[in-house]
C-alpha cells in the first residue's frame, strides 16, 4: 500500500471532458501541482453523494486559496458513470477521473473486493499529492467518513 513520502504510481486515468474523452497517466497529469485526490467506492452511492463528495465540493474555493492545483475524485467506475454523478453534484470545480480498470487503484495497493456491490473497488480515502509525492494520506479503516472527509483535509492545509 502506498505511504506518505512515496511517489503515486504512473497508471491511466481517464475522464469525459467537453472535448470528449480524455485519457491521461497520472504522472502527467499531476506532475508540478499540488493535487487534493479523494477515492470513493463508487458513484452514486449513498455516503459518496451524501457526505464524500458533496463536502469537496462545497469547500472547493477554500482549497484552491490553500494553494491546491486540482481536487480530483476517483472511482472504479467508468468515465460516462463519473461525468454524470459530477453533473448530479454540481462538482464542476472537481476532476471527476475513472480509473475503469482499477489500474491506478491496485498500483496504489488501495483495491477492495465488495463481492456484490460491484466487485474491485477503491477502499474510501484522500491524500494530498505535491510533484507526484503523496504527503498526506487520510484512509478510512472501514465503514464510514471519518478519515478521508474535506473538513478533516481542509484542517491539515
Amino acid at each position: 500500500m502506498i505511504q506518505q513520502g512515496q511517489q503515486i504510481p504512473n497508471s491511466p486515468l481517464s475522464e469525459l471532458a467537453p472535448e470528449g474523452m480524455q485519457t491521461y497517466q497520472s504522472h502527467e497529469l499531476f506532475a508540478g501541482k499540488k493535487v487534493l485526490l479523494f477515492a470513493v467506492p463508487g458513484a452514486f452511492t449513498p455516503t459518496c453523494s451524501e457526505a464524500h463528495l458533496p463536502g469537496y465540493v462545497r469547500l472547493a474555493e477554500q482549497f484552491k486559496t490553500k494553494g491546491v492545483d486540482i481536487i480530483a475524485c476517483v472511482a472504479v467506475n467508468d468515465a460516462f458513470v463519473m461525468n454524470a454523478w459530477g453533473k448530479a453534484q454540481q462538482a464542476e470545480q472537481l476532476m471527476m477521473l475513472a480509473d475503469g480498470d482499477a489500474s491506478f487503484t491496485k498500483a496504489l495497493g488501495l483495491e477492495k473486493d465488495t463481492g456484490n456491490f460491484g466487485g474491485l473497488r477503491s477502499q474510501r480515502y484522500a491524500m494530498l499529492i505535491d510533484d507526484l509525492t503523496v504527503s498526506i494520506l487520510k484512509l478510512e479503516p472501514g465503514k464510514g467518513l471519518d478519515q478521508s472527509k474535506a473538513e478533516n483535509l481542509l484542517a491539515l492545509l
